[in-house]
């Protein structure tokens, strides 16, 4: 890993962890303050790359479309800080830890540091897990039972819809037609078609460890009850 890699990485570990202890120890109307000002910066960081691909005469529907998961998962983050639905802070939580976390120690990125495009990538990626993180463990917005199933179904609901999208564009959203060049987990999994069905029961794995500390939790408070 290169120092461009590892530094965001670290910045990332270091805000999370102050956020999320300052939040459980000294709650008040800063918390407010704070998440309005991440959901804002990640709504302007995912929107700011529709007008810089346009500027450059490289926006295409094969490519810059905003539908890739990250970029998704953004949105819902950002919606989440600032309404609090359980739904989407299931769904921050689980697309965040789950798929952009990922995307983060894997990237597709061939671009450095300053560049926009890296910029860009590092600042949407870090702010959707800082969120997630935020929202849970610093908030303490568990997700609920029965989430590892409903957001196992929205993903591969969602993964149908970008498929769709995929054979209408010729793009490859969500790599369904073919692995990342630079490499990826999905060079793991064998071959295409196979890797797909593979990843989808690794994403199921993958849910119901990233829900084990709230299946314990709830399961010692049911005991001391």
């Amino acid at each position: 890993m290169s120092a461009e890699h590892i530094l965001p990485l670290a910045l990332l570990v270091v805000v999370a962890v102050l956020l999320c202890v300052a939040a459980r120890r000294a709650p008040g109307r800063w918390i407010e303050a704070v998440a309005a000002i991440i959901a804002l910066t990640l709504l302007v960081a995912e929107l700011s790359w529709q007008p810089y691909v346009v500027a450059n005469k490289t926006w295409s529907a094969a490519a810059s479309l905003p539908v890739q998961l990250c970029d998704v998962a953004g949105f819902v983050a950002a919606a989440a800080l600032l309404w609090r639905q359980l739904v989407l802070v299931e769904v921050a939580y689980f697309w965040g830890l789950g798929g952009t976390l990922q995307a983060v120690l894997t990237p597709d990125l061939k671009d450095h540091f300053p560049s926009f495009p890296y910029l860009q990538f590092y600042v949407t990626h870090d702010l959707v897990i800082l969120a997630a993180l935020f929202l849970v463990f610093g908030l303490s917005l568990q997700p609920r039972p029965g989430a590892v199933h409903r957001i196992f179904v929205l993903t591969v609901v969602f993964a149908i819809v970008v498929g769709l999208i995929d054979l209408a564009t010729g793009g490859n959203y969500m790599y369904l037609r073919q692995v990342p060049a630079s490499g990826s987990l999905l060079d793991l999994m064998g071959p295409w078609p196979w890797y797909i069905a593979t990843g989808a029961l690794l994403t199921l794995v993958v849910l119901a460890i990233l829900n084990v500390p709230f299946r314990l939790s709830r399961l010692r408070r049911h005991d001391a009850g």
